[in-house]
């Protein structure tokens, strides 16, 4: 009762943050100002924490915002995502501050890159989706707007510049609403803390063969069998494996998705009363803009409605991730040995009708593995819902496993030896030959 007592309260707290903050301006701020320094005028508190996100030097057991690099930790990745740009280069996201500078130099953009990889990169984006065209916008090149897209994520993305009210920036999460027959202007100050969140950390796709439009796939609900049924439904695959042949699904960051399925949601706390808590400055309280993971900041998080020590807290956390990553990984297994599996048998003559079922039941195997991979936070903010998730993972990836040992020992072929992929590097060089095998066939 205590805990829902102070929890009430900091909710109450933050509806008083809907009352429109003009008196606080020092200068009127331009529509389409997409430069943080100009909105840190008036609000020097939240700009000067904004700032923070550029610091590199936290690092959780599983988080944080210093260098990660995910193939080097976990080389079997590199065999799950050949021929997708994953492959290449895949490391912990950095700092909001690092938006900009991340999108332009990762391996993953190349000349064929669409303008849509802009989309949750700068405030920069509205003025131009505004300028040109949302459809527009979308289908051009990545390239095309290098020159005009310079200011990383900041406040232009979630408020309104003349109220400073918490606002919805980009179209896609507003379509998603309007698809589901919801109005998204309707929605409480409380679901908009989560909601400005919402806008990018999701699930989303590129709609169109040259359209590349951003689309949200909820239409079919927010689990991972909605998006199993959307995506069934509509014929959407991201890429055809390089060795399995196996037709995929790269999920993105579905972390607002997964939160939704959580205690947190269900209680109505929002992504910002965790990750972006109040803090107390000569008796001013403001809302901290570093944007990080709870466990650097316990006091003004957790303990807010959680009366533990700091030490109970992150035991308590950590240990929920240990048990996520343990799931993680049993599945990152045998979702690999099956690709490998079934890449041997095709290049031992195996016929693509033979293949299809296997291949089918990997391919959901790593999309319902990466719902939980792909989303922040380790299972955290939906531990039940992510053990779920991943037990089904297992269970298809072991089933394509049975179904091609099965074939395997009706065509008599020899027994299968796994590869050395132990570093990234071996990975990296075992799937070469059948990603440029695969893009020579393409070029034919």
């Amino acid at each position: 009762m205590v805990a829902l007592g102070l929890l009430a309260a900091s909710i109450g707290e933050r509806r008083m943050e809907s009352i429109p903050a003009r008196l606080q301006f020092m200068k009127d701020i331009p529509d389409w100002e997409a430069d943080n320094s100009v909105w840190g005028a008036s609000f020097p508190r939240e700009y000067q924490s904004w700032e923070a996100t550029k610091q590199m030097n936290s690092k959780t057991k599983y988080g944080g915002s210093g260098f990660r690099d995910y193939l080097e930790s976990t080389p079997r990745l590199v065999i799950m995502w050949a021929g997708y740009a994953f492959a290449k280069e895949y490391n912990q996201a950095r700092g909001h501050y690092y938006a900009v500078e991340d999108v332009t130099m990762t391996k993953r953009v190349n000349e064929k890159t669409p303008a849509t990889c802009w989309t949750c990169k700068s405030p920069d984006v509205p003025r131009l989706m505004d300028k040109v065209g949302i459809g527009e916008f979308y289908a051009s090149n990545f390239h095309d707007f290098k020159d005009e897209v310079k200011n990383p994520i900041g406040c232009a993305d979630c408020h309104d510049n003349k109220t400073m009210q918490l606002r919805i920036s980009r179209p896609a999460l507003k379509e998603a609403f309007e698809r589901q027959g919801k109005d998204i202007t309707k929605v409480s100050h409380q679901e908009m803390r989560s909601l400005v969140c919402a806008q990018c950390h999701v699930e989303y796709y590129f709609k169109g063969e040259k359209e590349k439009y951003l689309t949200f796939p909820w239409d079919d609900g927010m689990t991972i069998e909605g998006m199993e049924e959307y995506y069934e439904r509509t014929g959407h695959v991201d890429w055809t494996h390089a060795i399995s042949g196996a037709k995929m699904i790269k999920m993105q960051h579905p972390d607002y998705e997964v939160y939704m399925q959580g205690i947190h949601a269900f209680r109505g706390v929002s992504c910002a009363d965790c990750h972006m808590p109040y803090v107390s400055e000569g008796g001013i309280k403001y809302t901290d803009h570093q944007i990080r993971s709870p466990l650097e900041n316990l006091q003004n998080s957790c303990q807010v409605c959680h009366k533990w020590s700091e030490n109970e807290i992150k035991t308590r956390v950590i240990s929920i991730q240990d048990k996520n990553k343990e799931l993680l990984e049993a599945a990152e297994s045998e979702i690999t040995l099956a690709h490998l599996e079934i890449g041997d048998a095709w290049r031992n003559g195996m016929a693509d009708g033979e293949l299809e079922e296997a291949r089918k039941l990997v391919s959901l195997g790593q999309m319902y593995w990466d719902y939980v991979a792909a989303n922040n936070g380790m299972g955290f903010h939906a531990p039940q819902e992510c053990a779920r998730v991943l037990a089904k993972a297992h269970r298809y990836a072991s089933e394509s496993r049975r179904k091609m040992a099965i074939l395997r020992a009706k065509k008599r072929l020899p027994e299968f030896a796994a590869p050395d992929i132990l570093s990234r590097e071996k990975a990296q060089a075992y799937i070469k030959p059948f990603v440029e095998a695969q893009s020579a066939a393409k070029g034919k």
